[in-house]
């Protein structure tokens, strides 16, 4: 008689499963491997049938037999598994998260902890009452405000959101249809290497094939995208927090000035408070005006907000730094 595989790992590997099978789809053996081959747990595929199969004579999880590949899901009665409740405090963080993190998070990261969001919103919900109720009203006692005139979100098409992060996170190929500001398409491969939320907008960093310099596409202008089956080396040079101090999303080169400018005192006070730079100094002219001066990266964004204080501000000088050398 075969020994029960009765294992920690074994145990480990069932309790994944159970929580990646959903009840409003079926979801193939090979699929369900790769998610946790994704997640750094590496089983081969005949073991994970081997787990379903038991899964499915111990709990309500049908298996579609009437086509290959076979499909998995909860019966839509099943209560599922039983797993620790979470905590007010611990559903008000996962809910505040989900609402922040879902436009930055891979669509799959996203997917794979759903069943967690859920649990986080029974648990707040107002009707139970409990020991809940002063976590539920949290959110509506909080608010992210904006910093200037709030646009809405510009529409993206079906899918792009999630083959664009799906291909960030497994480092492949992008095929996409890119349509610029002028309407011009463009049908191409893209490297993507970074996403970026800037205020309702999100941009995707990437490469586009053949070149070596990176783009940010607004995710918006992709007309449709698709992953490859290519995967690609992450280029060991490129860092996205260096992109980003850099200024490019601030349409900048990274190029560093010194800038200093004179400004009346009721319109630039608040700099005081928010500096620009952390070598920002300023100074009093008179009773009624002030002078900054701090260094910066020179973009694009840097002269839009320097046009937003219109005739309050004056004496706008930007000295351009030089690059330190490699050999210093």
């Amino acid at each position: 008689m075969a020994k029960r595989p009765d294992t920690i790992e074994t145990t480990l590997l069932a309790i994944e499963l159970l929580r990646r099978i959903p009840r409003r789809r079926k979801i193939t053996a090979r699929e369900l491997h790769q998610q946790l081959s994704d997640a750094g747990i590496e089983r081969d595929l005949r073991t994970i049938q081997r787990q379903l199969e038991m899964l499915c004579n111990h709990f309500d999880i049908e298996c579609d037999l009437r086509s290959r590949p076979y499909g998995y899901r909860w019966l839509e009665d099943a209560r599922g598994i039983s797993l620790p409740q979470l905590t007010p405090q611990e559903s008000l963080l996962l809910g505040m998260a989900q609402a922040h993190l879902t436009p930055i998070l891979p669509a799959r990261l996203m997917k794979s902890l759903s069943g967690l969001f859920n649990q986080a919103r029974r648990t707040l919900d107002p009707h139970r009452g409990g020991n809940s109720k002063l976590e539920a009203e949290w959110p509506d006692k909080v608010r992210v405000v904006a910093t200037s005139q709030p646009l809405l979100p510009p529409h993206i098409a079906e899918g792009v959101f999630e083959a664009a992060s799906e291909a960030l996170y497994l480092n492949r190929w992008l095929k996409i249809v890119y349509r610029n500001a002028s309407g011009k398409e463009t049908q191409t491969s893209v490297m993507p290497l970074g996403m970026a939320q800037q205020g309702p907008r999100l941009y995707l960093v990437c490469r586009f094939e053949g070149y070596h310099n990176e783009r940010s596409l607004a995710l918006n202008r992709i007309q449709h995208a698709s992953v490859s089956t290519f995967t690609f080396v992450r280029p060991a040079e490129f860092n996205l927090k260096q992109y980003h101090d850099d200024g490019r999303f601030g349409f900048g080169e990274g190029q560093m000035v010194h800038l200093s400018f004179d400004i009346d005192r009721a319109a630039g006070f608040h700099l005081i408070e928010s500096p620009l730079a952390r070598d920002q100094t300023h100074r009093e002219i008179d009773g009624n005006r002030l002078t900054f001066s701090a260094t910066v990266v020179d973009s694009a964004m840097l002269s839009w907000f320097l046009a937003a204080f219109g005739g309050a501000v004056s004496n706008i000088e930007r000295r351009p730094i030089p690059a330190t050398s490699s050999a210093e």
